[in-house]
């Protein structure tokens, strides 16, 4: 058996499908598929169904798939060890962030970490936390920023810092600091569907999952923090914004954000990856980086409440 079998049998059980399986591994389709049948006949396990379309994995088959995959793994922790003793640091990195944590956060620590790695091509995506998650298991993405926990045991986290909200009050009324207990659930506005943001406030307001605010004839749920302030500042509403996402506002709209009285209010932000991922390195240095960047502009809580995204 060698190492190329272990790709080619991982790429059938990726695709479901021989030529796919070929196609991803620029091989021929039966060389790929001699390699695979005398792998499965040296171990004397029958891997995929053949007879099936697409093609199925076998009970045995799975087990053995998933020792695959950490084998595959372990080798790419040698690769990268070997790269690190030569110092070399390079390919390609993909990182996503959820869209409420984007925006301020990005041009804080972007450019000097890239700058660390002049070899390495960055790509960067906004995305929703189930997304980044379900891109992470498939091993299409490298490292998510998000917020945590995301409970998920093929993945890693490591927690950033603890960020929190703020009330946006741009109807005049609550007095600075809020407190919750007079909080009004039908004067919030909220992020739409799909944002972790959004059942982090549901919970916090002790809102219904179908809530719709009654105070207007329609209902508005925004796509991005932008568009929501926006809103919330045209209608004189009310939401909670993340504490960065105001560092950037103009002073006008200062007189719009109110503090919470203890437990304040808050969301865990952290670096999620898979569990196989290999980039040590790179993934202490990007946490260092934007620890260097954030802590200095987040105020000091002595008593919070964690929101949680789910």
């Amino acid at each position: 058996m060698n190492i190329r079998q272990f790709e080619y049998i991982l790429a059938v059980a990726e695709v479901r499908h021989f030529e796919l399986a070929a196609e991803k591994c620029f091989a021929t389709q039966s060389t790929l598929s001699t390699m695979v049948s005398k792998f499965e006949e040296e171990i004397g396990i029958t891997i995929f169904d053949r007879k099936k379309k697409p093609v199925a994995i076998t009970a045995e088959g799975e087990v053995i798939i998933e020792q695959l995959k950490a084998i595959q793994s372990q080798i790419g922790v040698l690769n990268e060890l070997a790269k690190e003793f030569k110092g070399e640091v390079n390919g390609n990195l993909t990182i996503a962030v959820i869209p409420t944590i984007a925006p301020p956060l990005l041009p804080l620590f972007l450019q000097s970490f890239a700058q660390k790695f002049p070899q390495l091509q960055i790509e960067i995506r906004e995305q929703t936390t189930s997304e980044i998650i379900r891109l992470l298991k498939s091993r299409e993405l490298d490292i998510g920023i998000v917020s945590i926990p995301v409970n998920d045991p093929d993945l890693i986290e490591i927690k950033l810092y603890d960020e929190p909200f703020l009330l946006m009050d741009c109807g005049s009324r609550y007095e600075n600091p809020v407190q919750t207990d007079v909080l009004n659930p039908a004067d919030i506005w909220l992020m739409e569907e799909g944002h972790c943001m959004r059942t982090q406030i549901l919970n916090f307001c002790d809102l219904d999952k179908n809530y719709s605010n009654t105070h207007l004839n329609f209902n508005f749920k925004a796509g991005s923090i932008d568009s929501l302030v926006r809103f919330v500042k045209a209608n004189q509403a009310t939401t909670l914004v993340p504490y960065l996402a105001t560092t950037s506002f103009p002073e006008s709209d200062e007189q719009y954000l109110r503090e919470f009285s203890e437990p304040v209010p808050i969301r865990s932000v952290g670096l999620v990856v898979h569990r196989y991922f290999v980039k040590r390195r790179v993934l202490y240095f990007l946490e260092q980086e934007i620890l260097k960047q954030v802590k200095p502009l987040l105020p000091t809580i002595t008593k919070s409440k964690t929101l949680h995204p789910i």
